[in-house]
C-alpha cells in the first residue's frame, strides 16, 4: 500500500512537471489599478500571482549602469546614449522610479520560488553586447541569485556569451529562425519563440522535446492560442495575462 501511495505520489509531481508553466511578461502589469511594465510593482504582482516567473528586459547606459527597460528610449532618450543621473529623472509612468537592475533584482530577491527570466537586449556592437552580459551576470552573481536566474536574448551572441561564461546558466534564444537541433548545435538550452513561429513549424515542440530542449512562446494573450500551444506540449508560455492563464 505504501509502495502503491509512492507511486501516485511520483507519478502526480511528474504530471505537475509536464504542466504548461506560465510566466509573466516583463512582470504583471495589466491589475487593477493599472501599473506599468518592467517597474518593481509589476514584479511584486507576479510574485503574488504564485506563477513559474517573470520576465524583464536589462539595457546599459552610456555610463555603464544596469537598468530595466524595454524600449531603447526612456522619455525620449535613448538610452545607450545617455548617462543613468539625467536618465532618472524621469519617473515610470507610474510614478515609480526608473529601475535599476540592482533595485530590481533586490525585490525578485524577496521571493525564491519566483524565477527571474533576464531578457538581456541586444546592443550595438558585440563589444557592448559583451560588456552588459559580462555585467548582468557578475551583479546575478554577487546577489547569490544564480539558481533563480534563467536568460533569454534575441541575439545569438550573448546567448553565447552567457555559456561560454556560466555553461550551468539556462539560456534560451528568442529570434525564431533556428530550428531545434540549430538551437541543440549552438549549445543552448531552448527556444523562446513567438506563438506565431510555431504555428508555422507545427513540428518544432515535438523535436525540441525530443532533443531535450526547453520550449517557451512569447507573447500569449488569447486564451484559444495558448489551448493549441498546451495541447501541443509546450513547456512554458509568456503572456501579458498570467491571471488569466494561470486559471487554465
Amino acid at each position: 500500500m505504501k509502495n502503491f501511495i509512492l507511486g501516485l505520489a511520483v507519478l502526480s509531481t511528474l504530471v505537475m512537471k509536464a504542466q504548461t508553466q506560465i510566466i509573466a511578461h516583463r512582470g504583471y502589469w495589466q491589475t487593477q489599478p493599472p501599473t506599468t511594465e518592467n517597474s518593481i510593482k509589476s514584479l511584486e504582482n507576479a510574485q503574488n500571482l504564485k506563477i513559474y516567473g517573470s520576465e524583464f528586459d536589462v539595457r546599459m547606459t552610456k555610463d555603464g549602469v544596469l537598468v530595466v527597460n524595454h524600449d531603447e528610449h526612456h522619455n525620449k532618450l535613448e538610452i545607450s546614449e545617455t548617462n543613468f543621473k539625467d536618465l532618472e529623472k524621469f519617473k515610470l509612468s507610474n510614478g515609480e522610479n526608473f529601475p535599476t537592475l540592482k533595485d530590481y533584482l533586490k525585490q525578485g530577491k524577496k521571493d525564491k520560488s519566483l524565477k527571474l527570466i533576464v531578457e538581456i537586449k541586444p546592443d550595438k556592437t558585440k563589444e557592448k553586447e559583451d560588456e552588459l552580459t559580462a555585467k548582468t551576470i557578475k551583479m546575478i552573481k554577487d546577489m547569490k541569485l544564480e539558481s533563480q536566474s534563467e536568460f533569454i536574448s534575441f541575439s545569438l551572441n550573448i546567448c553565447k556569451e552567457i555559456k561560454k561564461a556560466e555553461p550551468k546558466f539556462i539560456v534560451q534564444y528568442l529570434n525564431g529562425e533556428l530550428s531545434p537541433e540549430q538551437i541543440k548545435k549552438e549549445g543552448l538550452d531552448g527556444l523562446d519563440y513567438h506563438y506565431s513561429i510555431f504555428d508555422k513549424n507545427p513540428t518544432w515542440i515535438s523535436e525540441a522535446k525530443a532533443l531535450g530542449l526547453i520550449t517557451n512562446a512569447w507573447t500569449v494573450n488569447d486564451v484559444a492560442v495558448y489551448d493549441k500551444l498546451k495541447a501541443q506540449g509546450i513547456g512554458f508560455i509568456t503572456t501579458n495575462i498570467p491571471d488569466q492563464l494561470k486559471k487554465k
